[in-house]
């Protein structure tokens, strides 16, 4: 047993030198991950209780199942939810497609230095902050914006139309912009997959006659569907968490019946006005919606596509 177990030790040994730099970054990945949400998954205990800051938590203030009653007997419940629904929904079907076809194109650029240019160009705005973006917006869909201003002056329009005042607006705005500031990021994991494709398979496509959307339809997309069915899998855990900051920054209060959502309703009530143990409940919710809807999804696939994730 001791013979046997020093040389595995040393080749562990090793390959911990050699692989060094991976594992030092990687620890530190670890560590973030520790520290901002598996120690803080403690707090969740108090969206049972009510909790007042300065005061000692103890069982006098168990409410049990209090504060998510709360939330559904709440005026604001049906109007939270399918906002959240509807965003979410745009988000995981029209924002999921976008980067799968945008791979798809770029794949078909035959120059590489013309598509290294087109991918960075996409990657750009995932990296602008909402804040930006909100300022952009408004510069272009304002009553007095760009687009305003341009449409009024070739006799479009008779009169501005108020694209961030009109609540009816909000929903295509909102998803077209999580398009346009995540496809090119998005498009990563697809590019990937496409690449790891055998170039056999297409040399013997072209010999059979294959042309382009040929190849796309029974090589590519073949190839990338069980990386599009985990990665969808995944999305549809997220169908909730749609971010709030976009929605802080772009909407308005005359347009709030469109764009309050779970997070933003979350922040509003554990932030602005204090309490906390409604607003970790609330978020609670938020979470164990998205796993069980994780957990039917990869279901759901097993059974009808025989792919999964675990």
């Amino acid at each position: 047993m001791t013979k046997v177990g020093r040389p595995e030790k040393s080749r562990l040994l090793k390959r911990l030198i050699r692989e060094r730099e991976l594992w030092f970054w990687s620890s530190l990945s670890m560590v973030w991950w520790v520290i901002f949400f598996f120690i803080t998954l403690y707090g969740i205990v108090y969206a049972f209780f009510d909790y007042v800051p300065g005061r000692e938590l103890g069982w006098e203030r168990f409410v049990g199942l209090k504060h998510f009653t709360a939330f559904f007997q709440g005026r604001d419940a049906g109007i939270i939810i399918r906002n959240t629904l509807v965003i979410g929904g745009l988000n995981t079907t029209v924002g999921f497609a976008a980067p799968i076809v945008l791979a798809l194109l770029f794949d078909e650029l035959r120059s590489s230095k013309l598509k290294r240019v087109a991918q960075t160009i996409s990657y750009l705005p995932f990296f602008v902050s909402w804040v930006v973006v909100a300022s952009i917006l408004t510069a272009i869909l304002s009553s007095e914006g760009v687009l305003n201003e341009v449409l009024v002056s070739l006799g479009i329009l008779e009169k501005p139309i108020l694209f961030l005042q009109e609540g009816k607006y909000f929903w295509g705005m909102i998803t077209l912009v999580n398009i346009w500031k995540n496809v090119g990021y998005s498009t990563i994991l697809y590019m990937s997959a496409i690449a790891g494709i055998d170039q056999e398979l297409y040399e013997a496509g072209a010999v059979d006659g294959l042309g382009r959307w040929g190849m796309v339809k029974h090589i590519t997309f073949p190839n990338i569907l069980p990386t599009i069915v985990l990665l969808f899998i995944l999305g549809i855990g997220n169908i909730l968490n749609i971010g709030y900051e976009q929605h802080l920054l772009i909407g308005q209060p005359t347009t709030r019946e469109y764009w309050d959502i779970i997070d933003t309703y979350v922040y509003r009530y554990g932030v602005q006005m204090g309490r906390h143990s409604f607003a970790i409940a609330v978020g609670l919710m938020k979470s164990v919606i998205g796993l069980t809807l994780v957990f039917i999804t990869n279901l759901i696939s097993k059974k009808t596509m025989d792919m999964s994730i675990f």
